[in-house]
């Protein structure tokens, strides 16, 4: 049981991700039928209908790339014992409470001003703005961290 928790949110991205394929083999299934038939509109919407599967199969790929990129820097990190502890207050459904985490934010972004060259920084910065609920700059930052990263490792790219 204990398995299943500590890996839960893996099996869940594991089956959207599956699904996701399933719906990309049949669009492409789709725009093939479409591309054979001898009607030239079928075949002009077959053409269009085909860019689906290759946008969402690039998007797929990117994403998870991302993915393991972030779990190999959190793992990394945690191992150097960098990691911030998550005492943050919570709410009863578990969601942490924003104007805690919005009080801790400035510490993080004080730190990666003072070092915008160590991917540490801007992966602890990411977890902060992920916690006052800043997700486009939490994935900006990760991004950033990812990219350092490989400068200063040599690792290869995490899909951004």
């Amino acid at each position: 049981m204990d398995w299943l928790k500590e890996h839960r949110t893996k099996l869940w991205v594991a089956g959207v991700a599956l699904l996701l394929v399933f719906y990309l083999v049949l669009t492409f299934n789709r725009a093939f039928l479409l591309l054979v038939d001898p009607q030239p509109i079928a075949k002009a919407i077959g053409a269009a209908y085909l860019v689906l599967p290759i946008i969402g199969a690039w998007a797929l790929v990117r994403e998870i790339m991302f993915g393991t990129g972030l779990e190999r820097l959190g793992r990394e990190l945690d191992a150097e014992g960098g990691l911030p502890v998550d005492a943050l207050p919570r709410t009863p459904g578990g969601r942490i409470v924003r104007s805690s985490a919005d009080a801790e934010f400035p510490t993080y972004k004080a730190e990666t001003e003072a070092a915008p060259e160590d991917w540490r920084s801007w992966y602890r910065l990411g977890l902060a703005y992920d916690a006052s609920g800043d997700r486009k700059r939490a994935r900006a930052a990760m991004r950033r961290a990812i990219a350092l990263h490989r400068g200063t490792t040599g690792a290869p790219d995490a899909g951004h």
